[in-house]
């Protein structure tokens, strides 16, 4: 069935969110604090891996040596660039904090201070990425849920660790997830010649250097607005069609 993968995500991160909730009665402030940059830490080298995966290659010297060369640094100067002037233009950043403080109403949370900044960070975290992609067009084409079931399980982890640290509002990414990937399962059929190895290739490696940014910011607060970053992985996709 089309879909089942992202509803199984979803489970997923509701489940994690709810078992962080129920742990979070039993942290200390001072253990919240230490769980909160170390989860900052996991996904700032969560980032690191992806962004080396996608730059690094093991290239042949004319010495005949092996050794390791970089690339996608133009691709990925255009596509933060002109992603970030877009997303700040459309100020990305407020309104997806404006979508937090309306569910932090809307669920009676409005005494609890970081609902909105867990909301967003939990949000950019586990929908950033090629694998919210290429799992949700694999479902939509073929019903094969394997790579978001994947992703779901990898997604709880997360969002169980942030609950205990953030609060409540991390469980609530799994209405962006839900929202997301729904959207690209419908129009698979629609993305999938766009969606190249190359193009791929683009939007893992920008995706991975927003990931790297949500985990600066959940140990050094407000350094990045990975939110008004987000139009550069649309415009890394681009990219593989002209650089």
């Amino acid at each position: 069935m089309p879909g089942l993968g992202t509803i199984i995500n979803v489970c997923c991160i509701v489940a994690g969110g709810l078992a962080g909730l129920l742990g979070k009665r039993f942290i200390s402030d001072r253990l919240q604090d230490a769980l909160l940059k170390a989860c900052g830490l996991s996904v700032i080298f969560l980032g690191i891996g992806g962004t080396m995966e996608k730059m690094l290659a093991i290239a042949t010297a004319a010495d005949g040596a092996m050794r390791l060369s970089s690339g996608g640094t133009m691709m990925i100067l255009v596509s933060l660039a002109v992603g970030s002037a877009v997303g700040e233009a459309i100020d990305l950043d407020a309104r997806f904090e404006q979508l937090g403080i309306w569910l932090r109403e809307k669920t009676g949370s409005s005494r609890d201070a970081s609902f909105v900044d867990g909301f967003v960070t939990a949000s950019l975290t586990v929908c950033i990425g090629a694998m919210a992609i290429v799992g949700a067009i694999q479902d939509g084409l073929t019903g094969d849920y394997t790579t978001l079931m994947l992703k779901g399980a990898i997604d709880a982890v997360i969002v169980c660790a942030m609950t205990a640290s953030m609060g409540k509002g991390c469980i609530f990414a799994a209405l962006p997830v839900g929202a997301w990937q729904g959207l690209v399962t419908a129009a698979s059929t629609l993305l999938q010649p766009v969606m190249t190895q190359a193009a791929l290739d683009n939007l893992g490696l920008v995706g991975s250097i927003l990931i790297f940014c949500v985990g600066v910011n959940l140990i050094w607060p407000r350094t990045f607005k990975p939110a008004s970053m987000l139009p550069a992985v649309v415009v890394a996709v681009a990219c593989a069609f002209v650089i």
